[in-house]
């Protein structure tokens, strides 16, 4: 299910139409998979050297993938050797604290947001937890699916399994996932009809993707509107109270 299909897709300065004198970034995360981070990595090479000065992740609709590519994902807006998620069950050995290495590049301290909804689920929900939990990130969107569990699988002698959860994960925070899905910090509804054209861009085999267009952001895509407002908040509040003599650039 999560082969190493390319799992980063549109990434992009913003319309200067939708984010006016800020240039505020966008990526969208499908799965995680092996590559994920390290195009990831390339991705935010090219943002930044293009001058970008906030990030927005979407994650909506990723149904998660590996544990460790989750991660190195988390690892590159988080300082090294931070928890982004633990797991706990019933034993001893299930109890396992999941850290961010020293090797991913660190980036700077730039606004986040993340975009997620009932179908951000796993991989997904770990990392809109910890940047959620670890205040690198604002979260926007609806509660995600509520899928963190570890399980096992048993045969029996009739030729049938029987699968059972060991542990389960929590964010940095210690709240449980499974069943309960990571709330967002800003919760933004969509409509069936809202989220059946987003779908429907996404699926488009146009080399321009209909959701990259402002103007179907503007009239379709709530929640990619309310992330932009939100970290243009941040970037205007950080101008207004920086120090006597530092500059914030636009």
């Amino acid at each position: 299910m999560f082969g190493n299909v390319q799992s980063v897709k549109g990434a992009r300065l913003l319309d200067p139409d939708l984010t006016g004198s800020f240039k505020i970034a966008y990526v969208r995360l499908i799965q995680f998979n092996e590559p994920t981070a390290d195009e990831l990595s390339k991705a935010l090479d090219e943002l930044q050297k293009q001058g970008m000065q906030a990030l927005i992740i979407d994650l909506r609709n990723n149904p998660g993938g590996l544990l460790n590519s989750a991660v190195d994902v988390c690892a590159q807006f988080l300082p090294p050797n931070t928890k982004v998620v633990s797991t706990q069950g019933r034993v001893a050995s299930q109890q396992r604290d999941y850290t961010t290495s020293g090797v991913a590049k660190q980036r700077p301290n730039f606004p986040m947001a993340v975009l997620v909804n009932e179908g951000s689920a796993s991989g997904a929900e770990i990392v809109c937890g910890a940047l959620k939990d670890l205040h690198r990130a604002i979260v926007v969107g609806e509660t995600t699916f509520g899928k963190g569990s570890v399980q096992n699988v048993m045969q029996l002698p009739d030729g049938s399994a029987l699968r059972f959860t060991t542990a389960k994960y929590y964010t940095p925070s210690k709240q449980v996932i499974h069943g309960n899905g990571v709330a967002p910090n800003i919760r933004v509804p969509m409509s069936a009809e809202q989220e059946r054209q987003l779908f429907a861009a996404r699926s488009s085999g146009d080399t321009i993707k209909p959701d990259e267009d402002k103007n179907f952001i503007k009239s379709t895509d709530p929640q990619m509107l309310r992330a932009i407002d939100a970290l243009k908040g941040v970037m205007i509040y950080a101008q207004q109270n920086a120090p006597k003599g530092e500059v914030i650039k636009k």
